[in-house]
């Protein structure tokens, strides 16, 4: 495999042959069989997400949120899964960020989970839902006060003069906090993703990828299953 010096920008030749030798999945994959998946995805994600905890995976909540605006035009960031349960899979934002902004215009989104050592990802979509005021509160209270105090600047995707500007506003946000502990942004919301699709990926390291897709109607609907060629 060529070196990383040898991959510095002088011409996209040593960058293109560095990136085509990088391994892509361990030497060792676990097993996956299709037709012992339980009827519900949620079973069967809570099942490799434990296996990803047990395996050590490094934040293995971590998933890539895709969301449009108004016009269509795609974002995507990673952030962390809050919870899953019959309802879908939920994560939390300010309401005036990038993603708030373009959930408000269109209520759907995509997510991807990605345990690489695993050689596994599930991939999620569907309409979002959003939380009442009283859970998105109970959500905002157990984040730290560090993490309330950036949320309260409110300034999330604005453009940034310089950096020193973040300390001094998240410093006055945490003098707030000392002042009023249970403050809660009004714009701090819970989302909740409540798929109509779920996909769930296991790699093969002869390309002889295991794809199960599990799809519905709506949220109220029964899931059907189907394999799906790599």
């Amino acid at each position: 495999m060529p070196s990383v010096d040898a991959a510095t920008p002088r011409g996209t030749g040593n960058l293109r042959e560095l990136l085509r030798a990088l391994p892509v999945f361990p030497a060792t994959l676990p097993t996956f069989a299709p037709e012992q998946a339980p009827d519900d995805p949620v079973a069967l994600f809570t099942e490799w997400l434990l296996d990803a905890v047990r395996a050590g995976v490094p934040e293995p909540h971590a998933m890539t949120l895709a969301t449009a605006d108004a016009a269509g035009d795609p974002s995507a960031r990673v952030l962390i899964c809050k919870d899953v349960d019959a309802d879908g899979w939920q994560f939390a934002s300010h309401a005036g960020s990038r993603k708030g902004r373009e959930l408000a215009a269109r209520p759907s989104a995509a997510l991807t989970f990605y345990w690489q050592p695993l050689g596994r990802q599930v991939r999620v979509r569907g309409p979002v839902t959003r939380a009442d005021a009283e859970r998105a509160a109970e959500d905002f209270r157990a984040r730290s006060v560090g993490a309330r105090a950036e949320t309260l600047v409110g300034r999330q995707s604005r453009p940034l003069g310089h950096p020193d500007e973040i300390e001094a506003a998240v410093r006055a946000q945490a003098r707030r906090l000392r002042d009023e502990p249970n403050l809660v942004p009004p714009e701090w919301t819970v989302y909740t993703v409540r798929a109509l699709e779920v996909e769930f990926w296991q790699a093969d390291r002869d390309r002889r990828h295991l794809r199960l897709a599990y799809r519905r109607e709506a949220p109220e609907s029964p899931w059907t299953r189907q394999l799906l060629w790599p």
